[in-house]
């Protein structure tokens, strides 16, 4: 017997009860779970998301869509950056005051390649303000996966009030679940067993938010 057999063979036995008109798991799932905790303003969700991004150590900036390219460029200088990954469908307008190395997702790029770059700059699909967590699914101006683990810096635009909800199921309703979601909550960082935080493990060591708004 092949381990393909094998598998198959378990996936059968284990759906052998299941009756023909059982319902959908859509349907048999309770949701009536609460979608947020207590009810706030936008001015207020968007003040939550603030506070949990900076309590995982994100770096919070605020500014208007025409102070946006000043800080992108100010926040690649304070960084020494030379080179910054710009995914596909980005504006370009976000890079017009820095005159950085623009370093394009390209497929054929591989980690070392992406390991050079100094910073990466993407935007978002949605932002999680009870939870501080930041959503990319590959859509313009986020790019694939990798290129927001690779970098060390990730700059990432967050549009307000637009992308911001105030919890897990709210955001869950914006997203499609075929798209390669990428959920960010601070940056990288990790704790042995006496609790030593490292940071920088699988992602940037730097995740910079900007609320644009």
């Amino acid at each position: 017997m092949s381990d393909r057999e094998r598998i198959l063979g378990r996936v059968r036995r284990a759906l052998a009860d299941v009756t023909p008109d059982e319902r959908p798991y859509e349907q048999a799932v309770s949701r009536d779970y609460l979608r947020e905790h207590g009810e706030r303003t936008p001015e207020r969700t968007a003040e939550l998301l603030a506070e949990n991004l900076a309590d995982y150590r994100a770096v919070v900036h605020r500014c208007t869509e025409a102070g946006l390219p000043a800080l992108i460029g100010r926040l690649l200088a304070d960084r020494k950056a030379a080179s910054v990954l710009v995914p596909a469908g980005l504006d370009e307008g976000w890079l017009a005051a820095t005159d950085v190395t623009r370093v394009p997702d390209r497929p054929e790029s591989t980690p070392f390649d992406l390991d050079r770059a100094d910073s990466v700059l993407t935007a978002c699909a949605v932002a999680v303000a009870e939870t501080g967590t930041i959503v990319l699914d590959g859509g313009p101006g986020q790019g694939r996966r990798r290129i927001s683990l690779v970098p060390d810096h990730h700059i990432c635009v967050v549009r307000v009030p637009g992308q911001v909800v105030s919890s897990v199921p709210q955001a869950l309703e914006r997203l499609d679940p075929v798209r390669p979601l990428t959920w960010i909550s601070g940056p990288s960082a990790t704790s042995d067993i006496e609790l030593d935080r490292v940071e920088g493990v699988h992602g940037p060591r730097t995740l910079e938010v900007i609320l644009l708004g």
